[in-house]
């Protein structure tokens, strides 16, 4: 922005909407682009929950049944060891889906760096407008 001392105060108010106006252009091209981050991270999470119920199914069908055999081997009976392996499995698939399903919350897919960027945008032209 020029500081001619003879400019008019259209032509200020033209500057000053020209650098507002660029200025949202800005942030608008920041929060769209922090957004297809986000996204990217949210596609990631959703693997996550994909992966865990492939791996949960794939556990659950082929090494149920031989650790069942182990453990009735070793001596317990059969519905103990069905019991065991059963929860076991549990517990591995819920660790992945809670995993999966933290990734996914709201919060880290909003545009927090863009609202940051704003905040301090309009405070600094608050700040101009209040020392005039």
């Amino acid at each position: 922005m020029t500081t001619a001392p003879n400019k008019s105060t259209g032509g200020l108010l033209s500057d000053a909407l020209a650098h507002v106006s660029s200025l949202v252009r800005s942030e608008v091209d920041l929060a769209r682009a922090e957004v297809n981050e986000n996204l990217k991270t949210a596609g990631m999470a959703i693997g996550f929950i994909v992966g865990a119920l492939v791996v949960a199914l794939t556990a659950l069908n082929v090494l149920s049944a031989a650790l069942v055999a182990a453990l009735t081997e070793v001596g317990i009976a059969a519905g103990w060891s069905a019991l065991i392996v059963g929860v076991i499995f549990a517990l591995i698939a819920y660790a992945m889906l809670n995993k999966g399903t933290n990734d996914l919350k709201l919060s880290s897919l909003a545009p927090s760096r863009t609202a940051k960027n704003v905040k301090r945008d309009a405070q600094a032209v608050k700040e101009v407008y209040d020392d005039k």
